[in-house]
């Protein structure tokens, strides 16, 4: 449902010149710059000496937050980060933790310079709260950041900031995730820039309505002055900087930084050839009591130097699914710069001069306010990412040169699960609220030459980790009876997906009363990691509470269950958007998502599949019904078997065609002119100055490439979801009233699969521009 309220577009901030953003800063608030030709004059030595101490003192703001903090997501997985940024906002250096939280924070900069120098002014010893999404510098409320301005000689400087998600600031739900909420005002209440430090001195006034708000106001004020020390100690750092090489060399490192991060991201996008490449994806449940699917879709052009994301079409806002612009641009921000910017150093400002966004307004990746944005980071600004993935993947694997960073979507998005109550060990008198953070050990997604990692974390966090479980058991009421990699669990293909994990919770001994459970998780029904070039995707997100469990809390147990089926009791699935409570005699279960695959399963090599079936990675079951390897009990490949059975699962694809005569072209490597290759599967040739798409495996011409005709040439089969294997949830309408299939496209000669994924009945087919390469 769509409402605004009059007078809200001035707290929205959206990218902006230097030159426009100059004209509305008061001439009250003097700036230190440097001219653009003053930038080539710092030598190479003292540029690199300069740049890696900048870099150093973002990770040394990490070591800072981390010590001083209390928060379990602090201190166990890493989920806040650090930046530093010219006098404009600019960001010149972000830290490697959560990239997410840093890819609006120029736009919360860029506002406070608009409407904070005038009144109540930006001065020395200054720093500026703020948690609003629609201004910039987190993805949903409960992402804090501390803005510093940086003085040197009595002119702006610069800016640090530090931001840091908190567990609670208030709303209907503990943990400020409330999936039955309308509008915001149901969850964490916004607050745009606000003076929380003067002169140096809190300002006590706003920190104790900082803290109000919470349920646990001592932990939040204590990651408060946190973020403080951090963004002190950061400035004292940048001040000696300055003290030893002086203000404007600098700044023209900074600015230098900037610049040359543009130009070798340009520099590769140049090189690469120009096209159009499309994906959807599907956000599942808007809030409490939805059963329908959302659509974002997502249209990436590159051209010459530049990419342009269109999201027109995304559906429009609706319950908790949606982000507001800052989340959207964050979406795009955390995807390329580990995917298309890894080797280049992250000056994010620089980088972020190379794409526009094209969006309507009112939709769940640029909502208007008041909407509830409670799920934005990990409902549809993850789902963006997503996307963004998945075209800039399509991009790369056309270039013989890039391929090795082609990568499929790597665990979709986190698995919410916040579970709240009183805490029985303490005298009942200390309340908890905790997201389950073990959920950070998702799957990478498959490389073209690599198998995804297994429970490698996320992509969005470079350096996140999964807590100690003893941690938790120690913070909070909980027993752990396992946590462990899922058998089946990566996405199948050539290269397979990196597993994902389960953990499985009861409450600590002693607990009477029961703990309140919120839960949130896109990827239940249409998988979010998604697999490429035919490479399935990962496991079905599934969340469950089972009740009256055999063994209640351990009491009394002389053997730790070992799996569900040891457990007893009866499930209870739980939603992608609800509530629900976890009692004495209750287990939770949480399985998050793998990693997507690359590539067809049968040509994946016999010995990988071995290999993964000894390793417990595949089970022998899967082996045969997907990679088409036959693994005796003894672990040895049954060649024989392996080989009839892989020809028969390419005859039933054959079947797909309606022909039940029909007998697959035989692999080989045929000789091909390839004018240009578009995955691991096909590529384009020229026939009598038309260019036709042919698949690389058997030589069989497929169709013409333009407006992707040749894709209604392709083998289609719509299959239901359990297909995928045995770890997707195999009934979609415990969640959603739409139908919903196992769609694989595949050569019409061979029988390669090309293209697979668990979509809506409704879904289009894949609808590509590729243009000549360059």
């Amino acid at each position: 449902m769509r409402s605004t309220i009059p007078g809200s577009e001035h707290f929205t901030s959206r990218p902006m010149s230097r030159e426009e953003l100059l004209g509305k800063i008061p001439d009250t608030l003097p700036l230190h710059s440097v001219a653009e030709e003053r930038t080539r004059d710092v030598d190479a030595l003292t540029y690199e000496v300069v740049r890696h101490r900048l870099s150093a003192i973002t990770q040394e703001m990490g070591e800072t937050l981390r010590r001083m903090s209390g928060s379990h997501v602090v201190t166990e997985s890493n989920d806040f980060n650090f930046s530093i940024c010219d006098e404009l906002g600019e960001q010149v250096q972000v830290g490697t933790f959560n990239i997410g939280l840093i890819g609006s924070m120029d736009l919360a900069i860029t506002w406070t310079l608009q409407h904070r120098s005038g009144n109540p002014g930006i001065e020395e010893g200054d720093m500026f709260l703020c948690n609003d999404p629609w201004i910039g510098g987190g993805l949903h409320q409960n992402d804090a950041a501390i803005l510093a301005p940086v003085f040197h000689d009595g002119k702006l400087f610069g800016w640090t900031t530090a931001i840091a998600h908190q567990v609670d600031l208030g709303g209907l739900r503990p943990g400020s995730f409330s999936p039955s909420a309308q509008d915001v005002f149901a969850e964490a209440i916004p607050t745009p820039p606000v003076k929380v430090v003067r002169g140096g001195v809190l300002q006590q006034d706003t920190a104790d309505m900082w803290t109000r708000r919470s349920r646990l106001p001592h932990m939040v004020g204590l990651d408060l002055r946190a973020k403080i020390a951090a963004n002190k100690n950061a400035a004292d750092q940048i001040l000696r900087l300055i003290d030893k090489y002086g203000a404007d060399t600098v700044k023209s490192v900074m600015r230098r930084m900037l610049d040359d991060a543009e130009t070798r991201l340009r520099n590769k996008l140049e090189g690469l050839s120009d096209g159009t490449w499309t994906a959807i994806g599907y956000q599942e449940q808007s809030g409490t009591g939805d059963r329908d699917m959302h659509a974002i879709k997502v249209a990436m052009s590159k051209s010459g130097d530049r990419l342009t994301f269109d999201f027109t079409g995304t559906a429009e806002q609706t319950g908790i699914i949606n982000c507001p612009y800052p989340g959207l641009r964050a979406g795009i921000v955390f995807t390329v710069l580990p995917l298309l910017a890894g080797d280049i150093p992250w000056a994010a400002g620089g980088l972020m001069r190379c794409f526009d966004i094209v969006t309507e307004e009112h939709t769940i990746t640029n909502a208007s306010f008041p909407a509830a944005v409670g799920k934005g980071p990990f409902g549809p600004a993850w789902g963006v990412g997503n996307l963004v993935a998945e075209v800039l993947a399509k991009m790369l694997d056309s270039e013989p040169a890039h391929r090795q960073d082609v990568q499929a979507i790597c665990n979709g998005t986190t698995d919410l699960c916040v579970v709240s109550g009183v805490d029985a060990r303490d005298g009942g008198r200390k309340g908890f609220v905790s997201p389950i953070f073990d959920v950070m050990a998702g799957g990478y997604g498959a490389q073209v030459h690599h198998d995804g990692v297994d429970t490698g974390g996320r992509l969005i966090i470079p350096t996140a980790k999964a807590p100690d479980v003893e941690m938790t058991e120690y913070l909070y009421p909980l027993v752990a009876l396992w946590r462990r990699e899922q058998t089946d669990s990566g996405g199948p293909g050539r290269q397979r997906g990196g597993m994902s994990g389960s953990v499985c919770y009861v409450q600590h001994p002693g607990q009477n009363e029961p703990m309140s459970l919120v839960v949130s998780g896109t990827g239940k029904v249409a998988n979010q990691n998604v697999g490429l070039a035919g490479g399935y995707p990962g496991n079905s997100q599934l969340d469950m509470v089972v009740r009256d469990i055999a063994v209640p809390q351990l009491k009394d147990a002389t053997t730790i269950p070992a799996g569900l089926d040891e457990v007893g009791g009866r499930t209870e699935v739980l939603p992608c958007e609800g509530e629900s409570v976890l009692g004495a005699g209750d287990a939770l279960f949480l399985h998050w998502q793998a990693g997507g695959g690359y590539g067809d399963p049968l040509l994946r090599e016999v010995e990988s599949v071995r290999e993964d079936v000894l390793q417990s990675r595949v089970s022998r079951r899967a082996a045969r019904d997907l990679y088409g390897v036959v693994v005796d009990e003894d672990g040895t490949v049954d060649t024989p078997a392996t080989a009839a059975v892989r020809l028969g699962l390419r005859g039933i694809r054959a079947e797909w065609a309606g022909d039940t005569t029909r007998e697959p072209v035989a692999i080989s490597e045929p000789v091909l002119d390839v004018v240009r290759r578009l995955d691991d599967n096909l590529a384009i040739v020229s026939v009598n100055g038309s260019e036709t798409v042919v698949c690389t495996h058997c030589g069989t011409f497929i169709g013409p490439v333009r407006n992707s005709d040749f894709v209604v040439a392709l083998v289609r089969d719509d299959a239901e979801p359990s297909t995928a294997g045995p770890h997707i949830w195999h009934d979609p309408s415990v969640y959603v009233d739409e139908d919903v299939v196992f769609r694989r496209l595949c050569c019409p000669g061979c029988m390669t699969l090309v293209y697979s994924r668990v979509v809506p009945v409704g879904h289009p087919l894949p609808n590509d521009v590729y243009e000549a390469p360059r």
